[in-house]
């Protein structure tokens, strides 16, 4: 664990209670197996660092009846605020903000609060103290304006997302010798979602394409995508800007070059005669990509002058720094850590966006963490002996055996069938018919039934092995199928039991906004 949860304990002393609560016989898989002796408390106290003091409070009962789990700390010290955590967990930015590059505009836009020689000023002045070309032209002061016009709400709710996010970035961008500016450009790739994906299959807040992402050390799994974590991602990406301003000695074109490949970059500077400015080669660049930094620099003048333009975001009550992680001993779920250490889901999910399947699996020689804000890490170490178990023994029960872990392939081998053609392959995997071909040194666009054709998919490829007839899963066919809480039941319990089901899935047919449900309940298992 890092130093912030040293010294997090130095000065909080933590009092952590088990509590042991005697439910019915039928909710049996949430228990601990214990003696035939009643119900018993035992205190047992524990020295942290020579200082601390915690006291433990554990309950045990018969064989014949069970204990509900809870894992219990005191008060969170900074509440997240309800407006808060809506924007980190359900942010729709990322949709508006890749619409808004691709479709950038360059026509003159009236907005009397900028007047135009103030912005001259203005960018002169952040021109001097950043290595990027910011100085004033048209096309700039267009995107500028039209974003403080039509983009003001989405701004404002960026700046608040930013206020989690950039300490992260910035850490690791200082520590690279990379421009601390670069930040802004996880916003205009992801508007700060970790999850974002792209049509083309981009991932993560640094939008990395799964080759890409190898290259860089970022691991696509069954389980995990790595290019979805904060801090992973944000290492990568410096390596791979690095790398590009290497090569163009320019961050304008480094950017450009991230966004659309260096390739059509030099193609671009080809054709603009060997110019390198990036201001004269952007019409010869992707339209995207031609979006691109101009973007970017707008984004950077309105965070830079956001004072100026009136703006005043909601600072967050709970800081990245103020998180730390537990390298996990044994498989387990974010269902069941939020159920065991009462935390919300939505915060897990944010907290760890790499796991796919909100399941965090446990590989001889891989540092799969778990994060956590600091106050629940003190509780989850003093109790994660009881935390395994329990979660060992709701996966044993488990009526759909989970997924097993298989590493993402870049390369996929495809067999040619009856009705195939290069077009049809291609669209499959997203790759081009001339990609086919070279990969696999063909002359003309022939196939033969039973040819075996080497693809790198745009998307990664898990190679899952053959099922086997002895799984049952039951499939939900009936639209109209519901289910019945039972006690001991868990969102993810249930989405376990049926096929093509996720939490997300309950949460969103059923109008559920946290993780909490009661015996009784009736759950649709369908959208309809």
């Amino acid at each position: 664990m890092s130093n912030y949860c040293t010294l997090f304990f130095s000065f909080l002393l933590v009092s952590v209670s088990l509590i042991g609560q005697e439910t019915s016989p039928q909710n049996t898989d949430k228990g601990l197996p214990k003696d035939n002796s009643d119900v018993e408390k035992e205190s047992v106290e524990a020295v942290k660092d020579g200082a601390e003091i915690k006291t433990i409070t554990v309950a045990s009962t018969s064989t014949k009846d069970s204990v509900r789990y809870v894992a219990t700390d005191h008060h969170k010290m900074s509440e997240l605020d309800s407006l808060w955590k809506q924007e980190l967990y359900n942010s729709s930015l990322f949709d508006t903000i890749y619409k808004s590059v691709r479709e950038l505009e360059y026509e003159p836009v009236v907005y009397k609060e900028l007047p135009t020689d103030t912005l001259k000023a203005r960018l002169v002045r952040l021109n001097a103290r950043t290595p990027f070309n910011v100085e004033y032209n048209p096309s700039l002061e267009s995107v500028i304006k039209r974003y403080l016009k039509n983009r003001r709400k989405h701004l404002q709710r960026l700046m608040a997302l930013s206020e989690f996010y950039f300490p992260l970035f910035e850490q690791e961008l200082d520590k690279q010798n990379i421009p601390l500016e670069i930040k802004y450009l996880a916003i205009v790739e992801s508007a700060l979602k970790p999850r974002a994906k792209s049509r083309v299959g981009a991932t993560g807040l640094w939008q990395f394409m799964f080759g890409t992402g190898k290259m860089f050390g970022l691991e696509v799994s069954s389980y995990v995508d790595e290019r979805m974590d904060p801090i992973m991602a944000t290492k990568a990406a410096c390596k791979y800007l690095a790398n590009l301003y290497k090569v163009f000695g320019d961050w304008d074109l480094a950017l450009a070059s991230y966004n659309s490949g260096p390739g059509n970059v030099t193609k671009a500077i080809r054709r603009s005669g060997g110019r390198t400015n990036y201001w004269n080669i952007r019409h010869n660049l992707p339209r995207e990509t031609a979006g691109y930094l101009p973007a970017f620099l707008a984004t950077m003048y309105i965070f830079e002058y956001a004072e100026e333009h009136g703006f005043k975001p909601k600072r967050p009550e709970f800081a990245y720094f103020e998180t730390d992680t537990i390298r996990v001993k044994q498989m387990i779920s974010l269902d069941q850590v939020s159920e065991y250490m009462n935390i919300d889901i939505e915060e897990l999910q944010f907290l760890n966006p790499s796991y796919k399947l909100d399941i965090i699996p446990y590989i001889k020689d891989e540092d799969y963490v778990l994060r956590l804000p600091l106050d629940k890490i003190g509780p989850f170490v003093a109790n994660e002996n009881q935390i395994y178990t329990l979660a060992k023994t709701e996966l044993d029960k488990r009526e759909k055996p989970l997924p097993k872990f298989f590493e993402a392939n870049d390369r996929t081998r495809y067999r040619v069938r009856s009705g195939d053609y290069l077009g049809k392959i291609a669209r499959k995997y997203g790759v081009r018919v001339s990609q086919i071909k070279r990969w696999n040194g063909l002359r003309s666009n022939n196939l033969r039934i039973g040819q075996r054709l080497t693809i790198y998919p745009r998307k990664p490829v898990v190679d899952k092995p053959r099922k086997s007839n002895k799984v049952i899963s039951r499939v939900v066919s009936n639209s109209s199928a519901v289910y019945t809480v039972k006690s001991g039941d868990t969102l993810w319990s249930i989405s376990q039991k049926f096929k093509g089901v996720s939490v997300e899935n309950l949460k969103k047919w059923n109008d559920i906004s946290g993780s909490g449900i009661k015996p009784g309940m009736r759950l649709r298992l369908s959208k309809s």
